[in-house]
C-alpha cells in the first residue's frame, strides 16, 4: 500500500507540475484544492480502512494535514497570485515534494500492512502474555545504575485447555525482538507447547517493559556486532563471543529457572501451570540459538535444542595457532541445526562454525541438520514477512523460495523434532535439505 500511495503522489506532481509549466503560472489555488483533497482521501482510506493506520503512516499523515491546512488557509485568504513564475521553481517544487513524500512513505514501504499469514495447523487455540522478570543475582552490565537486570518475556500456550505442555524457550538473533520468529511459536502452541521468547535487554532492537517504559539496543553491543570478524581478529572475535555467551546463558538460565518456580507456585498465573517442567526444549536464531546450543550443555534438564543457522560459540575454549579449539566432548542432548545459503555452502570456511562442519558427518544419532535452500538468514526469520524489502538488503541476496514456504518447513521440521524429543511421537527423520 505504501508503493500505491507513493506512485500516486508522483503522478500528482508531475501532472501538477506539467500543467502549471503548460500554463506558465503557479496555480496556487489548484495546488491548494490537490492539498485537501490529498488529506481527505488519505482520511478515507485510514477510516474505510483500506490503509492499516499504524506508526508507519504518522509522519505521511500529519505531512497531508499540515500540507491541507496551509492549502485551506490559502483559500480562504483570497489573495491573487504575486510569485512570479518560473519554471525551474516548479520543477524544483516537484522534486522536492517528491523526495519528501518518499522519504515519509518510506516505513509504509519497508514494511508493507498486507504481509502474508502462516496459518497454524494444530488443534488449540492460542493465546499471548507478556511479563516483565528482575533477576536479583545480577547488575545490569550495560548500565552504570547499578540496576538488577530487567527482562521482558512473552508466550504463547494452548487456550482453554487442560493437563501440561512441554516448554520452549527461544532466545532472538542478535538484533532481534522476542517476537522474531512468532509463527514459529504459534504453531507449536497450537500443537500443545508452552513457548516462551525472551527479549535480551541491550541485546535486542528495542523492549517495552510493563510499564510501558522502552529500552533500545545498547550502541556499543551493535558495534561489536558490525566490527566481529574471526578472519580478521581471531582473539577480538572470542572475546566479544565469550561476553555475550555469558549475559544470553545467564538470560535463558534465570528464565527457565523462574518458570520451573512458578510452575510450582499455587498462587502463579494459570498460564505456568500448564508448563511441564519435565519436558523442556530450547532454541533460537543466529547469536540466540548460539546461547540455546551453550544451554544444552549447562543444564541436565533441558532434553532437545534447536538453532537456527547459530555457531556453537560456547563450545569455543580457546584459541590456538590462530584457530578457535573447541570442546572435544559430545554433544549431551538431541540438537536440530537448520541452515540457510547465507552459510551452508560455507560451513568450512568460518572459523566460528568448525563445530558446525564437523557435525555435518557426525555419527551420533541425535544430531540433525536441515538446509533451506534459496533463502537468506534473516528469511529464516518472521522479519521476511514484516519487511521483505529489508530482509533482501540486509541478507545481501534475493530470497527465490517462497517466505511462507520456507517458514512452514520450518515450523514443520522444528514440530517433528520436539514432537520426537519431547513428547515421544515417533522418531524424527526430517534432517537433509529443502
Amino acid at each position: 500500500m505504501g508503493m500505491i500511495i507513493f506512485l500516486t503522489a508522483v503522478v500528482v506532481e508531475i501532472s501538477l507540475a506539467a500543467f502549471c509549466i503548460i500554463t506558465k503560472s503557479i496555480h496556487k489555488k489548484v495546488r491548494s484544492i490537490i492539498r485537501i483533497a490529498s488529506f481527505v482521501g488519505f482520511v478515507l482510506l485510514a477510516i474505510l480502512p483500506v490503509i492499516d493506520w499504524s506508526l508507519r503512516y504518522y509522519a505521511l499523515g500529519s505531512l497531508l494535514l499540515l500540507l491541507s491546512i496551509i492549502g485551506a488557509i490559502t483559500l480562504i485568504q483570497k489573495k491573487e497570485e504575486k510569485r512570479e513564475y518560473k519554471a525551474v521553481l516548479v520543477v524544483l517544487k516537484a522534486i522536492g515534494m517528491t523526495v519528501l513524500i518518499f522519504a515519509l512513505t518510506l516505513p509504509a514501504i519497508m514494511f508493507p500492512q498486507n504481509k502474508a499469514v502462516v496459518d497454524t495447523t494444530g488443534e488449540y487455540q492460542i493465546a499471548t502474555k507478556t511479563y516483565t522478570y528482575i533477576d536479583t543475582s545480577r547488575v545490569e552490565s550495560y548500565t552504570d545504575t547499578n540496576k538488577n537486570r530487567k527482562l521482558n518475556v512473552q508466550l504463547w500456550y494452548p487456550d482453554n485447555s487442560d493437563g501440561t505442555y512441554p516448554l520452549i524457550v527461544f532466545s532472538h538473533g542478535g538484533l532481534g525482538i522476542k517476537s522474531s520468529n512468532e509463527s514459529l511459536y504459534n504453531e507449536l502452541a497450537s500443537h500443545g507447547y508452552v513457548v516462551f521468547s525472551i527479549d535480551h535487554t541491550y541485546q535486542c532492537f528495542y523492549t517495552t517493559d510493563e510499564d510501558g517504559d522502552t529500552t533500545l539496543i545498547d550502541l556499543g553491543y551493535m558495534q561489536e556486532l558490525f566490527n566481529e570478524d574471526p578472519q580478521s581478529d581471531i582473539h577480538k572475535s572470542y572475546e566479544y563471543y565469550q561476553k555475550w555467551m555469558k549475559i544470553r546463558t545467564d538470560d535463558i538460565n534465570f528464565v527457565i529457572d523462574y518458570i520451573i518456580t512458578q510452575a510450582k507456585n499455587n498462587n502463579a498465573d494459570m498460564a505456568y501451570k500448564l508448563v511441564d517442567i519435565t519436558k523442556i526444549g530450547v532454541m533460537g536464531h543466529s547469536l540466540g540459538g548460539s546461547g540455546a546450543l551453550g544451554i544444552g550443555r549447562i543444564r541436565d534438564d533441558v532434553n532437545a535444542v534447536i538453532a537456527l543457522e547459530s555457531p556453537f560459540m560456547y563450545d569455543i575454549e580457546g584459541i590456538e595457532d590462530g584457530r578457535f579449539v573447541f570442546t572435544d566432548e559430545i554433544y549431551p542432548v538431541p540438537v536440530l541445526n537448520v541452515y540457510s545459503d547465507s552459510s551452508w555452502g560455507i560451513l568450512a570456511q568460518r572459523p566460528q562454525y568448525a563445530a558446525n562442519y564437523s557435525m555435518l558427518s557426525d555419527t551420533n544419532a541425535t544430531t540433525f541438520n536441515v538446509y533451506i535452500s534459496g533463502v537468506g538468514h534473516l528469511a529464516l526469520t518472521d522479519f521476511a514477512l514484516t519487511s521483505p524489502i529489508l530482509t533482501r538488503i540486509l541478507d545481501g541476496k534475493k530470497t527465490t523460495t517462497e517466505t511462507v514456504y520456507c517458514l512452514k518447513t520450518i515450523n514443520k521440521v522444528c514440530l517433528e523434532f520436539f514432537n520426537s524429543y519431547l513428547k515421544g511421537e515417533g522418531e524424527f527423520t526430517s534432517s537433509g535439505s529443502y
